[in-house]
């Protein structure tokens, strides 16, 4: 059972790609899954426990999933950084598609924020969402009164936002290169999580160039075949994927969808 008593957060909190409340410590450890999470602050020598067991872990992952490890992962603070060691069998997989086994050496954690990925059984994708407080160095004067100014994100309508997150997933996955998958591999996707409607690659590009389209109305460039020029390739759909990534309207959590959709 974990001694450390941490800020819990709840299964609904927000996205950490979206960042992490003001006046938090510098190092302080945020760790969230789809059950919920915590926050830690720096100490030498702390760890964080996440795995499948939630009466021994900080952070329960994959609790249904019996290739998830009871103690799967743990975080250990050492001096001013956080360290990432895989307990379990199956690897974590961090950014880059970097792959972190059992008897590898822990690795050190940057600041901001790190999705992590454990593949489970049935091509069940778990996600770990890990933020770590940067420094105050380089930052202009805070001002605590001020309005907080949310990005600018982009309004899908719930068949918009399943096509894209495929479209987009070897991105949401944080790959080393990732690319847009193609028409037809988002229709063949899509119509397996919706098996009763009628989808092709045509109906899938209409879609697609729908969203283009309306983002580049308002603002967004490198959307169309005018602004880029040939050979098109991935561009636009790359810079729409990359627009709706910066813009927080898409974040690794949204994979989500590939397995409760339908």
């Amino acid at each position: 059972m974990p001694e450390e008593r941490p800020n819990e957060l709840p299964a609904n909190h927000h996205s950490l790609a979206l960042g992490v409340s003001p006046g938090v410590v510098p190092g302080t450890l945020h760790v969230l899954a789809v059950t919920g999470g915590v926050a830690f602050g720096p100490k030498q020598g702390r760890t964080v426990l996440f795995g499948r067991s939630r009466p021994d872990v900080h952070v329960c992952v994959g609790e249904d999933d019996m290739r998830i490890s009871r103690e799967h992962g743990v975080f250990t603070c050492r001096g001013d950084q956080w360290w990432i060691s895989t307990l379990g069998r199956l690897p974590l997989r961090l950014n880059e598609s970097r792959l972190l086994f059992r008897h590898d050496e822990p690795i050190p954690l940057q600041t901001g924020y790190t999705p992590l990925f454990v593949r489970g059984s049935h091509h069940r994708l778990h996600l770990l969402e890990v933020h770590v407080q940067p420094q105050e160095g380089g930052r202009p004067p805070a001002d605590h009164h001020a309005p907080t100014r949310p990005p600018r994100t982009w309004r899908l309508s719930p068949v918009e936002k399943l096509v894209v997150v495929v479209l987009a997933q070897r991105y949401l996955l944080h790959e080393r290169h990732p690319i847009p998958l193609s028409w037809r591999q988002v229709a063949e996707h899509v119509a397996e999580l919706r098996p009763h409607e009628d989808w092709n690659h045509k109906k899938v590009e209409r879609v697609v160039t729908e969203v283009r389209n309306r983002l580049s109305s308002n603002g967004v460039s490198g959307l169309t075949r005018d602004e880029v020029g040939e050979p098109i390739g991935n561009t636009l759909n790359h810079n729409l994927i990359r627009e709706l990534m910066e813009s927080t309207t898409l974040v690794p959590p949204d994979l989500r969808i590939l397995d409760q959709d339908g």
